[in-house]
């Protein structure tokens, strides 16, 4: 049987079962840049604290995990 054959096969089954197939895309952490740009964003992050309110409004518009 050829590969294309038995992708196609696995994925029925899989529909079959309820499951639908997804492609997610991630950052290749490999990449040049990524580390300053992740160094970056974290520093983003981190000084955001101390320089606005958007914290305080997501926490005060969010329900708790356990309360859902």
């Amino acid at each position: 049987m050829a590969v294309k054959d038995r992708v196609s096969e696995y994925r029925k089954r899989m529909r079959e079962h309820g499951f639908r197939p997804i492609q997610v895309w991630v950052p290749d952490v490999r990449a040049n840049g990524f580390d300053a740009e992740a160094h970056r964003q974290a520093a983003a992050v981190a000084a955001a604290e101390h320089h606005s309110d958007d914290q305080a409004f997501i926490e005060a518009v969010s329900a708790p995990w356990d309360e859902e």
